[in-house]
C-alpha cells in the first residue's frame, strides 16, 4: 500500500529574497501564509531588490524572534542584529516597485534602513504590505481574483519531498529543499506527482496548483553559506531534464480558497 501524502515541513520567508523560518504550523491568510513575504527590500529608486542582482543580501540571515525576526550578517559580527516586529505601522509610506505592479507600502523605522544600507553597502529601505494593499496574481492565471504578498506571483510554493529526493540522485553534492523556498512541502508519493494535480487539499484547506515554478539562479546559491555553485547546480542538472520552453520547472505555484491553519502532519489529498 502506498505512503499516504501528509504535509511534511512548512515555511514563511518574512522578507523577500531571504532566508525562511521553519514551522510546525500556521495560519493562511487570502495572500499567503501569515507573515510570508510581507516585508521587501528596496533600493534608492523604490524598485525591489533580490539576490538575483544583489549578492550581498545572501550574507543576511533571518532568525525567530518574539512577534518578528531577527536579521544578522553572517560575515559581519561587528553589525549586531536587527530586530524587525512582523507588522509594521502606517507613519510613512511610499509607492514601491516589484516586477510589473506598483504598490503602496508603510515604511520601517529608520534605524532598519540604517543597518541593511550598511550590511549591503548600498542605499537600502525596508518595507511592509499592509492588508489594505491589493497585489492580484498574474490576471492570465487567476480567474478567482487572488492576492499575493510581496511573493514573485503566487501565495504558495509546493514541493514533493520526493522531487528533490529524485533530483538528488543525479547530483554530485545534494541539496537542501531550502534551497528552492517552498511553503509547503510534503511527503510520499511519487516524484513530481505534484506536477498532475490542479485542485488538492492540505487537511479542510482547499489549493490550485495553478502552474510549474520556473526556477532562477538564486537555486544555484547555498542558503548557508552565500556562496554560488560554480558549475550552476542544481539549476545545471534540472534544466538537462525539466525545462520547458524557456523556464527550468521545479516545484508549483499554488493559490488558496480560504483561511484556516495548517500542520505538519497534515494529510494531502489530490482532487
Amino acid at each position: 500500500m502506498a505512503a499516504p501524502l501528509l504535509l511534511s515541513d512548512l515555511y514563511i520567508y518574512p522578507v523577500k529574497s531571504l532566508g525562511g523560518i521553519r514551522l510546525t504550523e500556521a495560519t493562511v491568510e487570502p495572500r499567503g501564509l501569515r507573515h510570508d513575504r510581507r516585508w521587501l527590500i528596496v533600493d534608492e529608486r523604490n524598485r525591489f531588490m533580490t539576490q538575483r542582482q544583489t549578492a550581498a543580501m545572501a550574507h543576511l540571515k533571518v532568525s525567530p524572534a518574539y512577534n518578528g525576526f531577527l536579521l544578522s550578517h553572517q560575515q559581519r559580527p561587528e553589525l549586531l542584529p536587527l530586530y524587525v516586529p512582523f507588522t509594521a505601522t502606517p507613519e510613512k509610506t511610499l509607492f514601491v516597485t516589484i516586477w510589473d505592479d506598483m504598490v503602496f507600502a508603510w515604511r520601517a523605522k529608520p534605524e532598519c534602513d540604517e543597518w541593511l544600507s550598511e550590511a549591503l553597502g548600498q542605499p537600502a529601505k525596508l518595507v511592509y504590505m499592509s492588508d489594505m494593499v491589493r497585489r492580484d496574481v498574474e490576471p492570465e492565471h487567476n480567474p478567482e481574483g487572488q492576492l499575493v504578498s510581496f511573493a514573485d506571483g503566487y501565495p504558495f510554493l509546493l514541493i514533493g519531498q520526493e522531487s528533490l529526493n529524485e533530483l538528488n540522485t543525479r547530483l554530485a553534492e545534494p541539496v537542501e529543499m531550502d534551497r528552492f523556498r517552498p511553503n509547503l512541502v510534503f511527503s510520499g508519493g511519487e516524484a513530481f506527482a505534484e506536477d498532475a494535480w490542479e485542485y488538492f487539499s492540505i487537511g479542510d484547506l482547499q489549493f490550485r496548483a495553478v502552474r510549474g515554478c520556473g526556477r532562477c539562479v538564486l537555486t544555484t546559491i547555498n542558503p548557508h553559506t552565500a556562496q554560488k555553485h560554480p558549475q550552476g547546480e542544481p539549476l545545471r542538472t534540472l534544466a538537462a531534464y525539466r525545462t520547458e520552453g524557456s523556464k527550468v520547472m521545479f516545484g508549483q505555484n499554488v493559490t488558496g480558497s480560504g483561511s484556516g491553519f495548517l500542520r505538519v502532519g497534515d494529510s494531502l489529498t489530490p482532487r
